[in-house]
């Protein structure tokens, strides 16, 4: 259960520093899937970092004289270095979105608290922007990011709607904190509740979105494991919360992944019902029909014969 106390509000001044003083070197690094990275990395000439792109955005280990020493000081203060075998390496990566940067857990994000941005979060923003292109948010409206991970959401949310008042939730405590970073370091104001349910959002909703995890992941890691049925246990949870909490005319954001078996998305069969239940329209749709083909390997996913990408509009009309 959420605490309905925001979570500190202080950033991290050496991580808010440390993006700064990237984007003043123009740093810029779009950030692959992890396969891609991996690829990537592999090839030769990519043993050590040679510039920032390769020390924060491939995190490639480097000399002690490849940072300016005011980068390097910012790490240390930060305790984001580690050293082996005289290299150091960022323990952190970051990514460029539009003209934002955002600190993400070091490759591979194989901890269970690591904290991922990549090619889900990219198009979680382009959704966001082109199914709020229609609401008009004023002052006093209330938008939340729900397990806002780095804080993708919110920080679109906030820009796009500056009146509105902005919150995101998060069970992660790394993740609140690089997104609390992430989030100054932008210049955007948001409130962040460390919790998995809405108790401290205290207003009928407006603005929901969510990029909940989607997979049935083994290790059970925090930013991928979807649970219930195949990964959709997180989804379903979270668009209930939401629907439950929308205003007249609110609206909720789902970016997700659905498993499909013998032709049915169960996902879509289960929101259907939700929709119903909560007097709710419902609007989904495939972005991408074929997505982590490579879990399909695994027992869990025995029967799943592919896992689409989809977004899932919920509007209360009245």
């Amino acid at each position: 259960m959420a605490d309905p106390a925001a979570a500190p509000a202080a950033p991290d001044p050496g991580l808010v520093a440390l993006l700064g003083a990237l984007k003043r070197a123009g740093y810029r690094f779009v950030t692959p899937t992890p396969a891609t990275h991996e690829r990537v990395v592999s090839r030769p000439g990519k043993a050590r970092a040679r510039d920032l792109r390769d020390a924060f955005g491939w995190n490639l280990p480097f000399e002690p004289g490849l940072l300016e020493p005011a980068l390097f000081e910012l790490l240390e203060r930060a305790g984001a270095l580690e050293r082996t075998d005289g290299l150091l390496r960022s323990k952190l990566r970051v990514a460029s979105l539009g003209d934002w940067l955002f600190l993400h857990s070091g490759f591979p994000t194989s901890q269970r608290d690591s904290v991922f941005f990549g090619p889900d979060s990219y198009r979680f923003a382009g959704l966001i922007r082109a199914e709020t292109r229609d609401l008009g948010l004023g002052e006093g409206a209330v938008a939340v990011d729900i397990g806002g991970g780095t804080g993708v959401g919110a920080m679109l949310a906030a820009s796009l709607f500056p009146g509105a008042s902005v919150s995101m939730t998060e069970i992660n405590p790394e993740a609140i904190r690089l997104a609390r970073a992430n989030a100054a370091a932008a210049g955007i104001s948001i409130q962040i509740f460390e919790g998995d349910d809405l108790a401290g959002i205290g207003a009928p909703i407006h603005l929901a979105v969510a990029n909940p995890p989607y997979i049935a992941d083994q290790e059970k890691r925090t930013y991928r494991d979807g649970g219930g049925a195949l990964g959709t246990g997180m989804p379903l949870a979270m668009a209930r919360m939401a629907g439950e909490r929308l205003a007249a005319g609110g609206r909720l954001i789902l970016y997700a992944g659905s498993p499909i078996v013998d032709g049915d998305d169960h996902l879509h069969s289960a929101l259907l019902d939700l929709a119903a239940g909560q007097g709710l329209a419902l609007r989904y749709r495939e972005l991408d029909p074929d997505i982590f083909g490579e879990e399909l390997d695994r027992a869990a996913y025995a029967e799943v014969e592919r896992i689409a990408l989809v977004a899932a509009i919920l509007d209360r009309t009245a």
